[in-house]
Order: C-alpha cells, then sequence, then structure tokens
C-alpha cells in the first residue's frame, strides 16, 4: 500500500477498518497546518503508546472558524506531510465537526486503544468520557511546548 493511500476521507472508515482493527491503535488529533518541533514531539510520543497511529486531521473550515485566519496549507497538503512522517500511519481528513457528538461519533468508528492528548489539553474532559465509554485510555504523553506554534510561526511570518 502507498503512504498517500492511508489518507482517508471521513465517510471511509468503516470501509478501512481492517487495516487497524486488530492493532492497538492510538488516535490524536489537531490542526497541523505548519508543522514543527512541537508537533513532531507530540506524534513521536503518541506512537510510542501503540503500534498504529491515526491522525485526525482537522478541516480547512475548522482552522477558519477557531482559530480566526485561513490555514497556510489546506487539508490534503498537511495531510500529505503528515502520512509522509514514519510514525503516522494514517490520516483522516475530518469534516467541519460542530458538536462533541460528532467527535464522539469518530472515536466510536475508529475504537482506539488511546486517545493521546498533551498536558492541559483543553479538550481532555470529553476525550476522557469518550474513550471510557468505549474501553480504551486516555494518555498524557507530553507536556504542551507552548513556545512551539504554529500561531506564533504564522504571527511572526505572514502578519503585517
Amino acid at each position: 500500500m502507498e503512504r498517500f493511500d492511508l489518507i482517508i476521507d471521513y465517510s471511509e472508515i468503516e470501509d478501512r477498518q481492517k487495516i487497524f482493527k486488530d492493532k492497538k491503535t492510538v488516535l490524536v488529533g489537531g490542526c497541523f497546518d505548519i508543522l514543527h518541533y512541537g508537533h513532531l514531539s507530540f506524534l513521536k510520543k503518541a506512537s510510542k503508546k501503540g503500534d498504529f497511529l491515526i491522525v485526525a486531521l482537522e478541516s480547512d473550515e475548522f482552522i477558519q472558524k477557531s482559530k480566526n485566519r485561513s490555514s497556510f496549507h489546506n487539508q490534503k497538503q498537511r495531510a500529505e506531510i503528515l502520512v509522509s512522517l514514519k510514525m503516522v500511519d494514517m490520516v483522516i481528513l475530518l469534516p467541519y465537526f460542530v458538536s462533541g457528538e460528532e467527535y464522539f461519533d469518530l472515536v466510536k468508528k475508529i475504537r482506539p486503544k488511546i486517545i493521546a492528548v498533551t498536558k492541559n489539553d483543553p479538550m481532555a474532559k470529553n476525550k476522557q468520557m469518550q474513550i471510557d465509554q468505549i474501553g480504551g485510555r486516555l494518555k498524557v504523553v507530553m507536556e504542551n511546548l507552548n513556545k512551539f506554534s504554529s500561531k506564533k510561526i504564522y504571527e511572526a511570518f505572514f502578519s503585517d
């Protein structure tokens, strides 16, 4: 299977489950707009918690609405960058979700053994409730490296 075949649309999850259903799957989510050292560290540490790392990749619309800016790379470009990293086994292209229930549906479809987060993840409480309902675990894999952020890079190089 080609690496780029491991970029799948959200609607394809059930059709692709055979790839990961018998593995210790780790799920992470995010924008990963401008890939930086913090992202790389997080993905490396998350991947060590299991044997198949899935990245749920937020949409361009999510970045526009939650970060109040356009994405630097579009979702497809971000997915290609991520799946090129040896520790990433699959990238799921998310549509724009508006509710926690939609994220929970994602978790129920994937049924990861682990949801990996950084310390002080603002959505950790929701993620804990979701993973508890399917019998998995939430794992804090590292501190948030605040000095590394896409926002800071974006502002330093692209704002007027």
